[in-house]
């Protein structure tokens, strides 16, 4: 065990002053003794950390339901503590370290008395990949441990990693109260270090999850010349040729972004494999091209609208019993199977449920049966498509970009950027469309760069000159797309059927990639001609073609002057070049 770990350790214990402290040896039978403990531990609130479920259902399952007030990321709670404001940008919630540093020793003092101090080694990568991080969290919850567990490659041996030195990243997690006037997640990107107090929701306490691998990794990778994106790597495989493409894509909530990781072709010839739906790693490789790596081990997404129908692969994933455990948070519970249930899970509500507060539901209560941020914890290696190249230390070489928004008009069905640094400048203005009301006005346009708007941990404007940077790194640059597959006709229906359709558009962007197939050039991108795609199986005529790819210059007009006002909050740190493709789009259509 490393001193500089040992003396962290302790010196955490002292201002947390817990009655024990456990270390982790990241092994299957100490996590089902923990899950025991933790089904008869009483937490903070009125249910149990576990309910054990029908195994015969979801193999390995339990329910975990967290405080009504703490059910999802809290971003008007999460800061990026860096040396000066500008640093952090106009993205970030800002505090001062040293002002932090004291409240935060506050609110930590004597947090975990009567608790257990459990110390959490863990890899985020390949443990022997040269792109992983090894990493100690500290927490005072099982089901963090648990979750960590399925999450992270967490155990021991990460201790064997990390030596004598002090080259690890630290996150000092505490539940505290569970009080929402008293929650804070904070992050010191130049010190490696996540302090997160009063929850336990997942984001917020999972600190392997948003907090380090993209807040943390995002400033690592802008010092130490790479990038921590919030993307899905999927590598497709032509059966004929024996090809591998493998696409990162980055999307904003409710785009179908774990839906396209592990989408089923509906094309035959082709195959679809999955390395990660959430976090990629990406790195010039030494032969001039771009490499990625899933950081993670684990799928930490959202119930409801997953089924048989909507993402087939997911649910055999749950339904798998190679990795244990799996754990659904503030789902519903089906009383007469005690299996958990969530709309969109079966067309039928089941008659005898509770609701993810354990409340009896009824119809007339008019209230949600599983929390709309209800998630399920399961394993990679439960995936029936999981890559054979997921444990590869060197990570997969990146063919295409795929940036994607909800978008009922405006955006065409797909278009490819001119070269790396168009590709940028579209990906720096993605614009998607809120999907519900509790987030505001639904509808309403809202900038997410590369969709890592609430994840960077440093000045956008800096994030932006760091991946036009990133072209010199790389002697070929993999294309780059954007894709809308949500575009509405006149009568407020969707013109692109989605789901496993959307792998028509994949197949356009590998010939793209091949060479073998065209494009036509707009203002706003290439675009494929009518015979460009696949479309055989689907009722599409040249006229619905031409709605899908429509450009309209009144849209384009208020699109750019909303672009417009999105950069100028980042002043005079914009990099200039991007600018230079808006004002070249402005006089288009002007």
């Amino acid at each position: 065990m490393g001193t500089s770990v040992e003396s962290w350790v302790e010196e955490q214990a002292g201002l947390t002053k817990p009655d024990k402290i456990y270390w982790f040896q990241g092994d299957v039978k100490e996590v089902e003794r923990l899950i025991e403990t933790g089904i008869k531990e009483e937490k903070t609130g009125p249910h149990n950390t576990f309910t054990e479920l029908n195994h015969k259902i979801f193999p390995n399952s339990y329910l975990h339901r967290s405080h009504p007030t703490d059910v999802a990321r809290t971003e008007h709670l999460t800061y990026v503590c860096t040396a000066t404001k500008d640093d952090a940008g106009p993205n970030n919630n800002w505090m001062d370290p040293t002002e932090t540093k004291s409240m935060l020793t506050r609110l930590f003092d004597g947090c975990m008395k009567g608790r257990t101090m459990y110390v959490i080694p863990y890899m985020m990568g390949h443990p022997e990949s040269p792109y992983a991080k090894p990493c100690i969290q500290l927490t005072d919850s099982i089901y963090v441990v648990v979750s960590m567990y399925i999450m992270t490659r967490a155990g021991s041996k990460t201790l064997e990693r990390i030596g004598n030195s002090d080259g690890f990243v630290k996150g000092l997690h505490s539940i505290g109260e569970l009080d929402p006037n008293r929650r804070y997640i904070m992050h010191f990107p130049e010190e490696n270090l996540v302090m997160s107090y009063g929850s336990g929701y997942g984001g917020n306490a999972l600190l392997g999850k948003k907090c380090f691998s993209l807040r943390i990794a995002s400033h690592q990778g802008y010092r130490e010349g790479w990038l921590a994106e919030h993307m899905i790597i999927m590598g497709v495989e032509d059966l004929k040729t024996g090809e591998t493409f493998y696409f990162l894509g980055a999307f904003p909530s409710a785009c179908g972004k774990t839906n396209l990781a592990m989408i089923d072709p509906v094309l035959d010839g082709y195959r679809v494999t999955t390395i990660g739906d959430d976090i990629a790693w990406v790195h010039p490789g030494p032969d001039g091209r771009l490499y990625a790596i899933n950081p993670e081990a684990g799928f930490f997404g959202v119930a409801p609208g997953t089924s048989d129908r909507t993402n087939p692969n997911m649910m055999k994933t749950l339904r798998s019993d190679r990795f244990y455990p799996t754990l659904f948070t503030n789902t519903g519970l089906d009383r007469k199977t005690n299996a958990p249930w969530w709309e969109g899970l079966t067309d039928i509500v089941p008659e005898n449920i509770l609701d993810w507060q354990g409340e009896v539901w009824t119809p007339s209560s008019g209230k949600p049966i599983a929390h709309p941020n209800s998630r399920f914890t399961v394993s990679l290696y439960n995936c029936p498509v999981l890559s054979d190249e997921y444990d590869n230390p060197e990570g997969v070489p990146i063919s295409g970009i795929i940036f994607g928004g909800r978008r009922s008009n405006t955006i065409p069905l797909v278009r490819e950027g001119f070269d790396w640094a168009h590709g940028v400048f579209m990906a720096s203005s993605l614009g998607s469309e809120t999907t519900t009301a509790a987030t505001g006005k639904v509808g309403v346009v809202r900038r997410d760069p590369m969709a890592m708007l609430p994840f960077c941990g440093y000045n956008m404007a800096d994030y932006f000159r760091h991946w036009l940077d990133m072209e010199a790194k790389i002697g070929d640059p993999p294309k780059i797309f954007f894709v809308n597959w949500f575009k509405k006709d006149d009568d407020g229906s969707f013109i692109w059927p989605g789901f496993r359709d959307n792998f028509r558009v994949i197949k356009w962007m590998i010939e793209r990639i091949k060479g073998v197939s065209g494009a036509n050039i707009t203002p706003i991108g290439l675009i494929p001609r009518y015979e460009d795609l696949e479309l055989d199986g689907l009722d599409m005529d040249r006229t619905t073609y031409e709605k899908l790819f429509r450009i309209k210059k009144d849209e384009w007009k208020k699109e750019i002057e909303e672009i417009k006002t999105f950069y100028k909050q980042f002043g005079n740190r914009f990099p200039e070049r991007l600018y230079g493709y808006l004002k070249d789009l402005d006089g288009y259509f002007s």
